[in-house]
């Protein structure tokens, strides 16, 4: 495991405690970090009680038809957008049954995509009540960009769940 990545270990178990206090659950939308985010929070005991499953969509197209981003939103704003990550939430979240859905999409790099620079990131978080956007501006290479936007999700999704 690259050592960036235990640094994400605690404030997944923070999550991890957070939901199951609250007896939540959480389901992912993941195009940037393929998977990075749900296998974090995985790796944590008593994750079974929480995380209801993922989605990974890596294309573009898979946004749509997996995660019922509109296609119209797409085309308009293209994948790496706040309209996105917003769909791409609420997507996970009605589609795996959870509490709390969290997308991550953006730009690792190394090239800029659409108009966007490397390190670009939406974070989308939908709960119960609202869904939120947060626009992260992250540097590093790929790793270290898609561990960061990791880091970023789990902390605000514990932040919000422990209404801090």
């Amino acid at each position: 495991m690259p050592p960036d990545l235990l640094v994400t270990s605690a404030p997944a178990a923070d999550l991890v405690a957070a939901l199951a206090a609250a007896g939540q659950t959480v389901a992912t939308a993941e195009s940037l970090t393929a998977g990075l985010l749900s296998a974090t929070i995985a790796g944590i005991p008593g994750a079974s009680a929480v995380l209801r499953g993922g989605l990974i969509v890596y294309a573009t197209d898979l946004k749509e038809s997996l995660a019922g981003v509109s296609a119209d939103t797409l085309a308009a704003d293209g994948p790496v957008a706040a309209t996105t990550a917003e769909q791409l939430a609420v997507g996970a979240r009605r589609r795996c049954g959870a509490d709390w859905g969290i997308a991550l999409t953006g730009v690792a790099g190394p090239e800029p995509q659409d108009g966007r620079p490397v390190g670009t990131v939406f974070l989308g978080i939908a709960g119960p009540e609202s869904t939120e956007v947060l626009r992260l501006k992250l540097s590093g290479d790929r790793w270290t960009i898609r561990v960061g936007a990791v880091r970023a999700a789990v902390t605000e999704l514990v932040r919000i769940v422990r209404d801090e």
